[in-house]
């Protein structure tokens, strides 16, 4: 099999609004064989971006539903795909690079890892960031930062949010635990980022973040607020993840300054 099922894995991510382009050195395939086993590669492929049993996967590959649903939790809990329960049925979807596979690393990034990341920030991620028409991040505002006479639309409203999540979790900031493997890390709180609901099911249950109460995960914003760091979620309405980001590290902050549309696959 070779390297080919990783050329098919890295053909599929690249199909995500934020893509997994290929560079001229091939890292993108040394990243992927570090995260992946062959076997793993090759189911991976296998999901979609929508939630399904493993039955259901199972039953358009045509493999066996048991061996197939092992595999796919396994797979969940290395951080290689995502995986909700939901009312006593565990679903599996993909999980692109970014906001994904790269996070749920946080917990495994070593020296070696960090500067594969980085190699291919520099020579490829960091374009797609910033080339996309599909942003991955909306910066969230803390009440206190903005004029009185601007509203702001419900899913804005960040504290009120916090406080109704069901789950809340928090762990490090893999953009600054990076950069600090790769001696360029800044002074900057480390422990930073949040996710919630589902997403907190997931980082709770895989060992890669740990649960907090709405008081602190409002006390690590406005700490944040205070240094100066962005307040960055996933681009949706409802409440997902809180990234706290800051320009030395965030590889997306850094795509979106230094790069701008027209995206280069236009070119």
């Amino acid at each position: 099999m070779g390297d080919e099922v990783y050329y098919k894995l890295r053909e599929f991510l690249d199909q995500f609004p934020l893509g997994f382009p290929k560079t001229p050195s091939g890292v993108e395939i040394k990243i992927l064989k570090r995260l992946f086993t062959e076997e793993e590669a090759k189911i991976a492929v296998l999901l979609t971006p929508i939630p399904e049993e493993a039955s259901q996967i199972a039953q358009r590959s045509g493999m066996d539903p048991q061996f197939l649903e092992q595999k796919l939790e396994a797979m969940s809990k290395k951080g290689l795909i995502f995986r909700v329960r939901r009312e006593g049925k565990t679903l599996y979807n993909s999980a692109p690079f970014m906001i994904g596979l790269y996070e749920y690393s946080v917990k495994k990034i070593d020296k070696e890892l960090a500067k594969l990341f980085k190699e291919y920030y520099e020579t490829a991620y960091q374009k797609e960031i910033g080339a996309s028409n599909i942003p991955g991040f909306k910066v969230l505002p803390v009440e206190e930062t903005i004029q009185v006479d601007t509203v702001l639309y419900p899913y804005h409203k960040l504290k009120e949010s916090i406080k109704q999540a069901r789950k809340i979790a928090v762990t490090e900031c893999i953009c600054r635990k990076e950069a600090r493997l790769t001696g360029e890390g800044c002074n900057y709180p480390l422990e930073t980022c949040l996710s919630f609901g589902a997403a907190a099911e997931y980082y709770i249950e895989n060992g890669i973040g740990r649960e907090i109460t709405p008081e602190e995960a409002i006390k690590i914003i406005e700490e944040a607020d205070k240094a100066g760091l962005v307040h960055a979620g996933v681009n949706s309405k409802h409440l997902s993840n809180i990234c706290n980001c800051c320009p030395c590290c965030c590889a997306s902050m850094k795509g979106c300054l230094l790069y701008t549309s027209p995206s280069p696959r236009d070119s």
